[in-house]
């Protein structure tokens, strides 16, 4: 047992201290002061019951340094005030801004949806997706155009984390001076960085894993080119990830991630388990529907590896360990594992959080394998709906 325990450790610390000397190596660019002679890009933002969020996303694109872009949002038959709030928007948008009433129809995934009728109306030469809760910066647009201009990338990953932290309010908060953060709020933060920092690296080193919807930009004419999301539009889930996989296959070295801080996407944390539930469940399903096998595998090697540290404790328990094979274990995942995320959390701006690493990587074990196996099951609930 404590062969195979030992092994798994090794080949995890080799893993993280791997991707913790990628992200070291990866160059963080800066945007340009001024670029006007960029491709035009149209912003897609696919919406439902976003009336308290999607005002503030619309002025953050109003106060871009890049003017080169269209927006268009694909409201999925909201049932508050989206509809209302983008429309009076419409009037003083200082850049061309167009609603897209979606249909109430039955669909297995309404954001493909969305996005796919949003893209056939594109007039932009790039894509940009984002969700109707986030928040960008000035410099959003203009670092991912520089990037695309310098890398002819044909899909380039963003960077994305939560808004909340010490002292920072939440849209509609009852208590806006809030100056301490939940555990809840630093847990969901760290494991985000670990997905983020995770699918940067894996992408810098030639195998793509994870992207973000949430910050995700790519060719329209590469989109149409891959067939957009046919083969995975019964999936509710994967409009960043599957995409990103079929681009790559088509273009191996067209797949980016832009490590710049003005990229950076944010969004707020869940507020509550269910909803936090429902949607790692939602990621957790896809899993099974890769057709490469390095996804797959990298899903399988974390489950076991974050099972290590249990089996460890579990056996140095039952008297199959002594305590230094179970310290050795756990020192394995949490050592090499604690200087990738700190370095993921200091670009992401959050570097408050990184004193929650230790707390995190206690609960994250077991996180990891009731996701896995809450995975297996079907269903859940997103947006008032009940998808597979």
């Amino acid at each position: 047992m404590f062969l195979f325990l030992l092994l798994l450790s090794l080949a995890y610390a080799l893993f993280t201290t791997t991707l913790w000397i990628t992200w070291l190596r990866m160059p963080a660019l800066r945007p340009p002061a001024h670029l006007s002679d960029g491709p035009l890009i149209t912003v897609i933002i696919p919406v439902r019951n976003e009336e308290n969020t999607i005002g503030q996303l619309l002025a953050d694109l109003s106060q871009q340094t890049y003017s080169r872009l269209d927006v268009i949002v694909a409201d999925d038959s909201s049932t508050d005030n989206t509809r209302s709030v983008v429309e009076q928007y419409t009037l003083t948008a200082n850049f061309p801004l167009r609603l897209l009433a979606l249909t109430n129809e039955q669909t297995a995934s309404p954001k493909k949806r969305a996005i796919s009728q949003s893209i056939a109306l594109a007039q932009g030469e790039l894509i940009i997706t984002t969700d109707g809760d986030c928040r960008v910066g000035p410099g959003w647009l203009a670092s991912f155009a520089a990037f695309y201009q310098e890398s002819g990338a044909k899909l380039i990953s963003g960077p994305v984390t939560f808004s909340a932290g010490p002292g920072q309010a939440r849209p509609g908060q009852v208590r806006p001076n809030r100056l301490e953060t939940s555990f809840f709020d630093a847990l969901q933060t760290v494991e985000f960085s670990s997905l983020i920092g995770s699918g940067a690296c894996t992408l810098a080193l030639g195998q793509p894993t994870m992207c973000n919807g949430a910050n995700l930009c790519y060719e329209k004419r590469v989109f149409t080119e891959v067939g957009g999301f046919a083969g995975v539009d019964h999936l509710a889930s994967g409009d960043d990830e599957f995409l990103m996989h079929k681009v790559a296959r088509q273009y191996p070295d067209g797949v980016r991630f832009l490590k710049s801080e003005a990229a950076i996407v944010s969004t707020e944390p869940h507020q509550s388990w269910r909803a936090f539930y429902n949607q790692r469940k939602r990621w957790a399903s896809k899993w099974r529907a890769y057709d490469s096998y390095v996804p797959s595998l990298l899903a399988v090697f974390i489950f076991l590896c974050n099972a290590s540290p249990i089996l460890a404790l579990l056996g140095w328990w039952l008297g199959f360990l002594n305590g230094s094979m179970a310290g050795l274990v756990i020192a394995l995942k949490l050592l090499p594992e604690f200087l990738f995320l700190r370095q993921v959390l200091v670009f992401l701006q959050k570097r408050w959080a990184v004193k929650y690493i230790p707390l995190t990587q206690l609960v994250y074990p077991f996180y990891v394998l009731f996701f896995g196996l809450a995975a297996q099951g079907k269903g859940y609930q997103w947006k008032g709906r009940q998808l597979r």
